[in-house]
């Protein structure tokens, strides 16, 4: 059976991938994960396989590394959420406006400078780094990255602090992180035609930043509302073979 909240944040995650946050700087920690420099991994011919092999092991340890802050922050989230449960519909107005506000940023309207701070990380000689750097890299990757992501993590967070238990809205956390590491391993497996898709894929970051925006200041209404649940219940009523019901 398909989970409408879930579905959710694991599309918010390949979002935020493709988002200008992200995708220009993934080539760049890729030559990290796999030990080599841009320009062999240009060069003409196939990869060797030792260094496919060190990027997607290093990638999805990496990956593990960013999905551990994004479950604590949710794990936090909910116990701040838990300690206010009088408060809930306050509580869902606050985290409703702050997702509207991180909607007019991505749109343009106005700019929050620390929205779009990047994170420089000097890993040193990656032709050396093991299993535990790519962990470690990964922990400081999510961790620098998190305001300039936070619009969709913030959405995700808020809407996992709201659920009924800490299963529930840690669960959703892991499911976004998946969705934001997934293409990261996959172009470990595929580095020559990542890169030249992230090359080709450049000019529609700004879409992609516009788009971040309109999905958020969506999701701050439905939010402010309550018709997220409106919603899932229509979606199960009108596709119940989708939904398994």
């Amino acid at each position: 059976m398909l989970d409408v909240s879930i579905w959710g944040a694991f599309i918010g995650g390949l979002v935020v991938f493709f988002s200008p946050c992200v995708l220009p700087i993934v080539p760049f920690y890729m030559s990290y994960m796999a030990g080599a420099g841009l320009v062999e991994l240009k060069k003409d011919g196939l990869v060797p396989a030792n260094i496919r092999r060190k990027a997607v092991i290093s990638s999805i340890f990496f990956s593990l590394g960013i999905i551990t802050v994004f479950v604590l922050l949710g794990a936090a989230a909910f116990s701040v959420s838990q300690a206010f449960r009088s408060f809930q519909d306050e509580f869902r107005w606050f985290a409703g406006a702050i997702i509207f506000i991180m909607g007019l940023h991505f749109l343009g309207v106005f700019k929050i400078g620390f929205l779009d701070r990047q994170f420089q990380l000097n890993v040193g000689d990656t032709g050396k780094m093991d299993v535990v750097g790519s962990f470690l890299v990964g922990l400081a990757f999510a961790a620098g990255w998190t305001p300039c992501v936070g619009g969709v993590l913030t959405a995700v967070i808020m809407t996992a602090s709201l659920e009924s238990s800490a299963y529930r809205g840690l669960l959703l956390l892991f499911i976004f992180g998946i969705g934001l590491t997934l293409p990261f391993v996959l172009a470990a497996f595929f580095i020559k035609p990542f890169l030249k898709f992230a090359a080709q894929f450049r000019p529609y970051l700004g879409f992609m930043e516009k788009l971040m925006g309109l999905i958020l200041i969506f999701f701050a209404i439905l939010m402010v509302t309550g018709s997220i649940s409106k919603i899932a219940n229509w979606m199960l009523v009108a596709f119940p073979t989708l939904f398994g019901v």
